[in-house]
């Protein structure tokens, strides 16, 4: 048995719509393309990309199943993901803003390696902000199996590559919206006043999916 035209429809449809829901990863993509351009932005889109490959390939080792399966280990992951969250808002909060953004347009002496260590810096955020949310774990654990269709090869193999597929739906609904977010809040990053309230808005954004992730259940 292979999968069928209705197979793949049916799973990216159930991808798009998943892709379209708000989460911790989407709202810190577009927090960061608001916060300091499309490549903060976009930054902020590899890292959470990175951190999503990984829970697919520990989906398809197997190894998911223990964070699931384990009150203890769940319960771990879900408060160290919550106090890093609160931690990058609390830094937000904080910073100036001329430290606080990441612009596309920074003029700072030796501005292009300080952009570049920004971006790096929302990179490894983004990707901490993803592995560090036990929900995405559980949900792959949970979706990814139901598209695994007896005989059409090795479970692992058709786990990675419809984790995988969920990725790249994701980026096909992410990329459009990070432009969008960029271009709507361009103006807005110019000014030291406004670019302080990003900080401001960004920061108090983070602490609140932190502290809903700290409240949730499995």
């Amino acid at each position: 048995m292979t999968h069928d035209a209705a197979h793949w429809a049916a799973f990216l449809a159930a991808a798009v719509l998943l892709n379209l829901s708000p989460g911790p990863d989407m709202a810190f993509i577009l927090a960061n393309a608001v916060r300091g351009g499309r490549r903060a932005g976009a930054a902020a889109m590899a890292g959470v990309w990175t951190g999503a490959l990984v829970h697919v390939v520990l989906a398809a080792a197997g190894l998911t199943a223990i964070v699931a399966a384990s009150a203890t280990a769940f319960a771990l992951v879900k408060w160290v993901g919550a106090a890093y969250l609160v931690w990058i808002g609390l830094r937000a909060l904080r910073a100036r803003p001329a430290e606080g953004t990441d612009t596309d347009t920074d003029a700072a002496p030796g501005g292009g390696t300080r952009v570049a260590e920004g971006r790096w810096a929302v990179y490894r955020q983004g990707v901490l902000v993803d592995l560090l949310n036990p929900k995405v774990a559980v949900f792959f654990l949970a979706f990814l199996p139901q598209f695994v269709v007896q005989g059409a090869g090795p479970a692992w193999a058709q786990l990675l590559v419809h984790g995988v597929l969920v990725i790249v739906v994701g980026a096909a609904v992410e990329v459009p919206l990070l432009l969008v977010a960029d271009r709507m809040s361009a103006r807005m990053r110019g000014g030291g006043r406004l670019s302080g309230w990003m900080d401001k808005a960004f920061g108090a954004g983070m602490i609140a999916l932190g502290l809903r992730l700290a409240a949730a259940d499995r």
